[in-house]
Order: structure tokens, then sequence, then C-alpha cells
């Protein structure tokens, strides 16, 4: 491709610009050019090549100038301004390459002969500016948006990183206290929360940053439920039901455990909970229910963990997905629902 755009390319512009040339100037007196001596035919080819060198290269050398210049902006005033920088300095070269041969050729240089050989090489510079400029401008236009589109997951990575780190201290604080208490009653069933609680820890340590089988995220609830349940009163009633249809679905991680989290830190009056998932064709239905008292209830929907669980999923599942946080009666109902495929296509 270089070769062709370096040698061939070239040859070919002249080629084209001496045959409109020598039609229109034939049609114009009415002769034909290819009766006159190959000699002269060959000396206008050779000069006519020549010319397309020499016109390209310019193009080239002058456009690298327009592009060093990017700060002047993309506006009406800086293309007109380029086409014209080129038009003069074409019809320059034209003058010091062509006219002399349309003089000391066949019978001189007549009016019309300047005319045609004025315009038509002018108005093929000017077409082949016009689309080697455009194309940078599109390469330029193209390399700017992917720019703007990995600074934007930058900045979407860093926040999500924020967000999610600001799950951790607070859960961090509850796993101990739950461990340092275990210690004086049983120190065996504190040995299985702390190895429940590394592997908490190790899920969330190493598996942020892409989506996640959901058989996973299931087995990290099961394992922080477990924790949860050491420092539950054991008045609790609690039911969990998790869809064994759900296996492979992808999703990010930690998207449910706040919804969990806030159940176990709330719940009052009959003390029940429960935690459902359901598949339902390419989508996951996460609810959590739970008692809360009959007075002085907490108004949670605006808490640190649930308004961190809406940005996040508005970072991750924009327009695919659905959270109904609600209270009826003595209940408070949380529900999420995921759209898989979504996440299938991020993770891609």
């Amino acid at each position: 491709m270089k070769i062709f755009r370096q040698y061939i390319f070239p040859v070919l512009f002249g080629l084209l610009i001496y045959t409109s040339i020598r039609v229109m100037a034939d049609i114009t007196v009415g002769s034909k050019f290819w009766m006159r001596p190959w000699q002269t035919n060959a000396i206008e080819i050779a000069v006519s090549i020549f010319l397309s060198f020499v016109a390209l290269c310019m193009i080239g050398y002058l456009t690298g100038k327009f592009e060093s210049r990017k700060s002047r902006g993309f506006n009406d005033f800086n293309i007109i301004q380029e086409f014209m920088i080129i038009f003069v300095s074409n019809l320059l070269l034209l003058h010091i390459i062509l006219v002399p041969l349309m003089i000391f050729t066949d019978d001189g240089m007549q009016l019309q002969d300047y005319v045609i050989g004025m315009i038509i090489p002018s108005l093929y510079v000017l077409l082949y500016f016009a689309i080697a400029r455009g194309n940078q401008y599109f390469k330029n236009y193209v390399s700017q948006k992917i720019q703007l589109e990995k600074i934007s997951n930058d900045q979407l990575q860093t926040e999500l990183k924020f967000l999610k780190a600001q799950y951790h201290p607070h859960f961090l604080f509850n796993a101990l206290n739950t461990v340092y208490f275990q210690m004086d009653e049983n120190v065996d069933a504190a040995k299985k929360t702390v190895e429940k609680f590394s592997e908490l820890l190790r899920y969330q340590l190493y598996d942020q940053h892409h989506t996640v089988p959901i058989s996973r995220e299931i087995h990290y609830l099961n394992n922080f439920i477990d924790i949860q349940k050491v420092r539950t009163s054991e008045k609790l009633q609690l039911a969990i039901h998790f869809d064994p249809a759900l296996t492979r679905q992808q999703v990010y991680p930690l998207l449910f455990l706040p919804l969990v989290e806030n159940a176990f830190k709330y719940v009052g009056g009959e003390y029940k909970i429960d935690i459902n998932a359901i598949d339902k064709a390419g989508e996951i239905e996460f609810s959590v229910i739970n008692s809360i008292p009959a007075q002085a209830i907490p108004e949670r929907s605006n808490g640190i963990g649930l308004e961190n669980l809406k940005r996040r999923l508005a970072l991750l599942y924009p327009g695919e997905h659905e959270l109904n946080i609600k209270k009826e009666g003595n209940k408070f109902i949380a529900i999420l629902k995921i759209n898989t495929h979504q996440s299938a296509t991020h993770e891609n």
C-alpha cells in the first residue's frame, strides 16, 4: 500500500491530469492529440507526472503543517484558509512547471490553453486535498472519541472501586466483632467463622473487576449469612431460597450484599427475613423481605449502602436493571432485577 501511494498513484494522477487537459484542449480547437508527434506527447506526459509528484509532495507537506496547528480548531474559516493556501501554492507550481511547457510546445500558449492548464490541475489538486484532509479529520475524530471513551472508562472504574471499597470497613468491623465474642464461648465456632471470613475477604479482594458466575456470588452470600446468623438473636426466622437454575449467569459481584446486610441490620418485630433469587429467562430477580418494628421504623431508602448500590447499578447496568425498595406495613421489601444478557456484553 505504501509503494502504491508513493510511486504508482502519482503516476496515475499525472496521467489523469494530462489526459484531461489534452481532451479539453482538443475539443476546444478540434484537434486530436494522438495525431501529434509522439515525442511531444512523451514530453508532456513526463512533465505531467513530474508535476503530479511535486504537487502531491506539496500537499503532504502543507497538510502536515495544518495538522500541527490543531489548537486552531475545526471551523469554516480555517477550512477556507487551508484551501486557499493549497490553491495559491498550486497556481505557483503550475506557473513554474506547466506554463513553460505550454509556451514551447505546438504553436505556443493560447488563452484557452492557459485557462485549461490552470483550471483542470487545480480542480484535481483541490479534490485530492479535500479527500486527504477529510480522511485526516475523520481519523482525528475517531482517535479523540476513543480517548474520551478511555478516559470515561477509567473514571468509571475509579468510581466503582471507590464505591465497592466503602462496603469493606463496615463489614470488616462487624465480622471481627463477631469473632471476638465467639472466642469466649466456642473457639471451634470462632475458627469456622474466621475461615468463612477469610473466604469473604478473598472474594472481595480478587474478584472485583469483571463479572462472575452467579453461583460464586451465591456462595459468597451464604458465607456472609452464616456469619450474620451468629450475631443475630436466636428467635430470627430465616428463609433462604436460591433457584437451582442460577449457576452460570454472569453478574457483577457484591450487588446483592447491601440488601442482605440491611435486612440483618434492621430486622425486628417478628424477626423474619426472606431471601430469594430466581432465574427468569435472562433476568435475575433478587428479593429480600424483613420484618421491622412497629414503632420507630428506621428510614433506610437513603442509607449510604443503598445509595452506593444505586450508583453502582447505574454505572454497571444502565437501563438494564430495576431496583424497588418500599415499606409495606411491618415489612421492608427490596427487589432487584438484573438483565444477565447485558452483563455478558460487558464482560466481552
